[in-house]
């Protein structure tokens, strides 16, 4: 009876994430009249996206919205991103850019450098900030600024779905966005507070009017920001402007890595720095050693306790209540990534992805100001100095 009393916080977590947690609404259907149909500048920053660019831009020159302009901004590209970008047309975009990125000057990183010189070849009045491995529905700007106007927003991000297509994909990318609703349960909600560090967006889709925008010093205010996306939140949130979040599940996709190599360099970048930003200063000195423990605690203890246990090592109420909580760790894991879009079946493997997990964040943690992502390597402000 003890072995199972102490087995109660792993039953709670599936009640946390199907009774408290709060997936954003979906857009409107997107009925607009020809005065709510603003020109919008459509801004793609794109270093070595070769594998991508062709699907994203291919998908955004086929939007039904009727006033919309696209920039790609090579941002010194290694590979022939620029010239597969030049090569789809126009589509029914009322112009195609390619921006050949200029030279990366100090002080800034990559992605906020290429956003901020899109923006200064943008004519429209709404400025859209989409990654390069975006995927988007015909409907979707059109859906997007319906949003905006029915929000009363100055920014909206849209939420869509993660496409995971390998093993590695299916069985870490779960690991990480099920951590990310432990500090964001109902980002909705969280992101009409008027607590500025409640404020979240998502990188892979910003739409922002071009006067908030400005107001709040566009992508040269973060700079230095590896999780810029965060940062634009935020910054917006002290200026007293409106931040909404809204889903569109069926009309924007992202695949954001194809690898485990990228999986661990990519999330290794941001993830503990992401972390911090949304949390007060007195909690940054603690936060990653106590978030390390709590999901070494949850999710790898108990496995190798079983494995012990099933060993004989282990007397009889540790096989029950590491059992247990295996049991009940395998049916949140399994549910949560079919919700995800993956095979329930990568639920019983989930020590495996907590373990890489694991890795990903004390590398990320370890190294600290030292960044390094697509050729490049920076060297981040304290994190000390972050509001």
């Amino acid at each position: 009876m003890t072995a199972l009393l102490l087995a109660l916080p792993w039953a709670a977590l599936p009640v946390f994430l199907f009774a408290w947690v709060r997936m954003p609404r979906e857009l409107p259907s997107g009925q607009l009249r020809d005065a709510d149909t603003p020109l919008v500048s459509v801004i793609v920053p794109a270093r070595n996206e070769a594998a991508n660019i062709e699907t994203c831009v291919g998908s955004l020159i086929a939007s039904t919205y009727p006033s919309f302009e696209v920039i790609v901004v090579d941002d010194d590209s290694e590979d022939d991103t620029g010239s597969l970008a030049r090569g789809l047309g126009r589509g029914t975009a009322q112009r195609v850019e390619v921006v050949d990125g200029r030279p990366l000057p100090a002080g800034w990183l990559g992605k906020p450098w290429a956003c901020w010189q899109g923006y200064r070849q943008a004519k429209g009045a709404l400025l859209l900030f989409t990654d390069a491995d975006t995927m988007h529905g015909p409907d979707l700007l059109t859906r997007a600024v319906a949003g905006l106007e029915d929000e009363r927003a100055d920014l909206l991000t849209v939420v869509g779905r993660q496409l995971m297509e390998t093993f590695w994909e299916r069985l870490v990318q779960p690991q990480v966005f099920l951590t990310m609703l432990f500090r964001f349960p109902r980002f909705e909600e969280t992101a009409k507070s008027p607590r500025w560090r409640d404020a979240i967006a998502n990188g892979q889709y910003i739409l922002i009017r071009r006067e908030a925008y400005e107001a709040i010093g566009g992508h040269e205010a973060v700079r230095d920001e590896v999780v810029e996306d965060l940062a634009i939140a935020q910054h917006l949130k002290r200026a007293g402007l409106a931040l909404r979040v809204r889903a569109a599940e069926g009309d924007l996709a992202t695949r954001m890595y194809r690898s485990l190599g990228d999986l661990v360099a990519g999330w290794s970048k941001n993830l503990v720095t992401g972390g911090l930003q949304s949390l007060p200063r007195w909690l940054r000195p603690v936060a990653p050693a106590l978030t390390l423990l709590v999901g070494l605690g949850l999710w790898l203890v108990p496995p190798i306790v079983l494995a012990v246990s099933l060993l004989g090592v282990a007397g009889g109420a540790w096989l029950v209540w590491s059992a247990s909580v295996c049991a009940l760790s395998v049916l949140l894991w399994a549910v949560f990534t079919r919700q995800m879009g993956a095979p329930a079946r990568y639920g019983l493997l989930y020590p495996i992805g907590a373990a890489v997990g694991a890795f990903i964040f004390l590398r990320s943690w370890l190294k600290g100001r030292r960044v390094a992502w697509k050729g490049r390597r920076y060297e981040l402000p304290p994190v000390s100095e972050r509001p």
